[in-house]
């Protein structure tokens, strides 16, 4: 049964070489079931040699191409990559992304070329970068700095079930916007530990926050 299988791929094989998606196919289920064994060979790799006359790499790239037609085959309206080289062009992304990519492109529509199909690639690849690179520095936090955060933040739950009536909320928004411009000014230690600054309800106080350990609100 096994051998009349291998027969039927390789005879697809054989009439579809030019025909990237179904020589792709019958590729790869000749590789997952170890079929190229029925014909005495050890390894897919020595199978494609001898018997097509192809390179292991060129076999890897039908196949790529070929699932990136199985996976695309359910959208675009029957519109579907002409060539390996067109279907190759997606096949760095996972299915999702690469059904997200024909679509846009479908929806453009622009002629189906190859370059057109890399500029939607491009710019699903950028997207990717500037938000992994962008959740890779929310990431960057020590251990010490999280703890802090993590403190502040039962705080303020705290104030929230004492309906604000130990600490303000005033005085937790005023803190907030000392911290706030700390960060964003890169201020030195030295300069906040003796600065003025505007309450929520327009006041100038003083805040000495090192000096005593705490900080210590004063009108001026």
């Amino acid at each position: 049964m096994a051998n009349n299988r291998l027969t039927q791929l390789e005879e697809i094989i054989a009439a579809n070489q030019h025909h990237f998606h179904q020589t792709g196919k019958a590729l790869k289920q000749i590789r997952d079931d170890q079929l190229f064994r029925d014909l005495l060979f050890d390894s897919f790799e020595g199978y494609v040699k001898d018997r097509w006359d192809m390179a292991r790499s060129q076999a890897y790239r039908l196949i790529k191409a070929a699932n990136v037609i199985d996976n695309l085959s359910p959208i675009g309206d029957g519109i579907l990559p002409e060539n390996e080289y067109q279907a190759r062009i997606l096949t760095r992304f996972t299915k999702e992304d690469q059904r997200k990519i024909w679509r846009a492109f479908i929806a453009s529509g622009m002629a189906l070329t190859a370059k057109n199909i890399r500029k939607y690639a491009h710019q699903t690849l950028k997207a990717k970068h500037v938000k992994k690179k962008n959740a890779s520095v929310v990431d960057i936090i020590s251990a010490d700095y999280k703890t802090a955060v993590m403190a502040m933040l039962e705080q303020i739950r705290s104030a929230q079930n004492d309906d604000w009536q130990t600490t303000s909320r005033q005085a937790a928004l005023f803190w907030l916007k000392v911290m706030k411009e700390k960060i964003i000014r890169h201020v030195s230690v030295d300069s906040v530990t003796d600065g003025n600054a505007a309450t929520p309800n327009g006041d100038i106080i003083r805040y000495d926050m090192v000096r005593y350990g705490c900080a210590t609100r004063h009108l001026i």
